[in-house]
């Protein structure tokens, strides 16, 4: 068996596994460079969301409420989308929970994290989700920390991870490349990168880096589906 994964730019991606499709951190409408992309079009069960800044929520609520999709985040986040209508499952780093898709457990992330607004948006997070088809890990936004450490000891062996590249605001490659040794993983998704001028990187240079470790690192194009 086997997921889909479509990327829908900056730090969104589609994703299809057992039947359901899950959008994580969807910033879409906002990111010149995903313009091609039909926000009303995308169909989700679920909305996974890493933490609260404008730039992974931005089109969050839309989906939601054009699809009927379930938010899932941290408890803060959940319950500001309730106040909108939008119901949610509430997690914190730590937590397991089991869903119709699979287990989702919510880990550590250090990063910063607030609503557009300003107001507190809880602890950042990210996700290692499982099933009978794949297990993988979505970093969100995150400097590199020794609890990456924990989820090789955690959690089922790795198939692909998805992890931020970009610098300035989370973890640079060469961090990226640590990562993908502490998780214990070798075939790695990037993200969060070349959005905006305080992100944009040389890929190629990247691909050379990870490639000198021994680990291959995937860019996908806006709007490129894979099949892992």
């Amino acid at each position: 068996m086997a997921i889909t994964l479509k990327y829908l730019g900056h730090s969104c991606f589609q994703i299809g596994t057992l039947g359901k499709t899950l959008v994580i951190d969807p910033f879409i409408s906002a990111n010149e460079l995903a313009k091609n992309i039909d926000l009303n079009s995308i169909p989700a069960d679920y909305v996974l969301l890493s933490h609260g800044h404008q730039d992974h929520i931005a089109d969050a609520e839309t989906i939601c409420k054009n699809t009927g999709a379930k938010l899932i985040s941290n408890y803060e986040i959940v319950m500001w989308y309730k106040q909108k209508g939008i119901e949610g499952h509430p997690m914190n780093p730590g937590g397991n929970w089991d869903f119709d898709f699979g287990r989702v457990k919510m880990v550590n992330a250090i990063h910063s994290s607030s609503f557009p607004d300003g107001s507190y948006a809880g602890q950042a997070g990210g996700f290692v989700i499982s099933n009978s088809e794949t297990t993988f890990y979505f970093s969100g936004d995150t400097a590199l920390t020794l609890d990456m450490q924990l989820i090789a000891r955690t959690s089922p062996k790795l198939d692909f991870a998805i992890l931020c590249i970009g610098d300035n605001f989370t973890m640079g490659y060469e961090d990226a490349i640590l990562a993908a040794e502490f998780i214990d993983c070798n075939k790695i998704i990037a993200c969060h990168y070349d959005t905006f001028a305080w992100i944009k990187i040389n890929k190629q240079e990247v691909i050379n880096a990870f490639k000198a470790k021994g680990k291959e690192i995937i860019f996908m194009n806006i709007s490129e589906e894979q099949t892992l």
